[in-house]
């Protein structure tokens, strides 16, 4: 099954001609075809497109970038002119939006020939870990359809899990990327804060949105990274950094690499299962030639209750352009205005974004700003501050991506701070801008996948995939499919 290639590998048999991007393509296809029935992962088809534009590229016969030719799935938030794109949300589904522009991020794919043939179910406009809170309905896991692929990059997570796509985009705010790519045993990237554009990517946090990419293999995440980065006159908040050659440099071994291991991520009531495959991965680099070091992080307690202060605020903010006025969602025969407003909110917007827009307008009002928002950005300053001193010591740290497995469906509907403190370790690394990878490193005995994050200093993301791929080369966890 030519779905089940990587992207390194894939490129090289398109090279020597053993394959065509138009039989790649239509593996994928037929991939999705076969097995989304069961997962919902994809919430909309572009494939004549996609098969169009394959053509177009075997007819010209050059496969000089890794990325030609290569079928690909976008979170339903990355705007691509002329395809829907609704953030999985009523009030942009009712009245298909179809964006009349590309994100940079597509622009960039696009320019060295990789092919988007679809859309990735995410949780209604990023809010959410589990993939429970789209409009479309709920992703499932392809290792266990029971359970939930993670969030909210879910969708993203199961396709490329499943062999639907080569690689899938996704976003990462306070875990979105990492959590699903733990939950579902794939390659997740979160990036330093700047290093990609998120220029025509729909908001949910501006100041913790990050562009990333969940990939089968480090080197793939690699290559995909140093083809979307850098900076973007269109995004301010784009750094003027060199991107570094990710795919040559992850290839130095890792001798005398020094790993911290923070106390305060091995909490009591954590899986056991989980604390004995981040120690197992632990002993794998030693034997690489890593040295352990034992550091704290001791504001990591409050990473979730300031993330989900800061990150409703800025939701709040983000949602109000979406007033049914311009586009999306509309309500007939309204009273006045106000009834307007408020009808195409009330029915436009899921129960988590509207929990997230009341929890953040209240801590911005008059006479709250300064008890919540302006006091969780000085912890905010604390948490950054206790990486900084960390990177001090250590060039990398390594911790679960989450304190469980993937729990079943329905598991968390009920209890959102049960489902909140499930990113309790991926928030921190949003909350400082540090860029974070999760790679795969084991298995519970009930066959669900266990994911470690590795996270750097800022703009380190080049020391986390050498780490990543010596961790690879040494293991056989990210070779591992599930049977559907």
């Amino acid at each position: 099954m030519l779905s089940s290639l990587t992207i390194a590998q894939a490129h090289e048999q398109l090279k020597t001609k053993k394959i065509s991007s138009q039989e790649l393509v239509q593996s994928c296809i037929d991939r999705i075809e076969s097995v989304d029935k069961n997962l919902n992962a994809v919430v909309f088809r572009n494939f004549d497109r996609a098969l169009e534009e394959a053509k177009r590229i075997d007819t010209q016969g050059t496969f000089d970038h890794p990325l030609t030719g290569i079928p690909y799935l976008a979170k339903d938030v990355y705007c691509e002119a002329g395809v829907p794109t609704t953030a999985c949300s009523n009030i942009l589904r009712d009245k298909t939006y179809i964006p009349p522009f590309d994100s940079t991020t597509k622009k960039r794919l696009k320019a060295v020939g990789a092919i988007s043939i679809g859309k990735a179910n995410t949780d209604e406009f990023t809010c959410g870990g589990s993939t429970e809170w789209s409009c479309y309905g709920v992703t499932k896991n392809p290792w266990d359809l029971t359970r939930v692929p993670g969030g909210s990059s879910g969708g993203s997570a199961a396709a490329v899990a499943a062999d639907e796509c080569l690689f899938a985009l996704g976003t990462d705010t306070g875990g979105s990327i990492r959590q699903p790519a733990s939950y579902c045993n794939c390659t997740g990237i979160k990036v330093t804060y700047g290093r990609t554009s998120r220029y025509g990517v729909m908001s949910f946090a501006s100041s913790l949105d990050s562009i990333g990419t969940l990939a089968k293999t480090t080197e793939d995440a690699a290559i995909i990274l140093g083809t979307i980065a850098g900076k973007d006159p269109l995004d301010a908040t784009t750094g003027d950094i060199p991107v570094p050659d990710y795919r040559r440099d992850m290839k130095q071994d890792i001798k005398g690499l020094r790993i911290g291991l923070p106390k305060e991520y091995f909490l009591d009531g954590m899986d056991p299962e989980v604390d004995t495959a981040i120690r197992a991965a632990a002993k794998t680099f030693e034997s690489l030639g890593a040295t352990i070091v034992d550091i704290s992080l001791p504001n990591t307690a409050y990473g979730v209750a300031t993330y989900y202060v800061i990150a409703p605020c800025e939701l709040s903010s983000n949602m109000a352009r979406y007033d049914g006025l311009r586009f999306g969602h509309t309500a007939p025969k309204p009273k006045d205005l106000l009834d307007y407003y408020t009808r195409i909110r009330s029915e436009g917007f899921g129960p988590e974004v509207k929990r997230r827009i009341m929890i953040g307008t209240y801590a911005l009002s008059a006479g709250y700003y300064d008890a919540y928002y302006l006091k969780a950005q000085k912890i905010r300053t604390l948490v950054r501050q206790d990486f900084d001193n960390a990177f001090n010591a250590v060039d990398v740290l390594l911790t679960p991506c989450a304190p469980t497995p993937a729990f079943t469906i329905g598991a968390h509907t009920n209890d959102p701070v049960q489902m909140y403190l499930e990113d309790a370790f991926t928030i921190p690394a949003s909350l400082a801008g540090i860029p974070g990878l999760a790679i795969p490193c084991g298995f519970s005995k009930n066959t669900l996948p266990i994911g470690m994050q590795l996270l750097g200093p800022q703009f380190g993301e080049s020391t986390l995939f050498r780490a990543g791929h010596a961790y690879e080369q040494a293991t056989e966890w990210h070779k591992k499919r599930p049977t559907i």
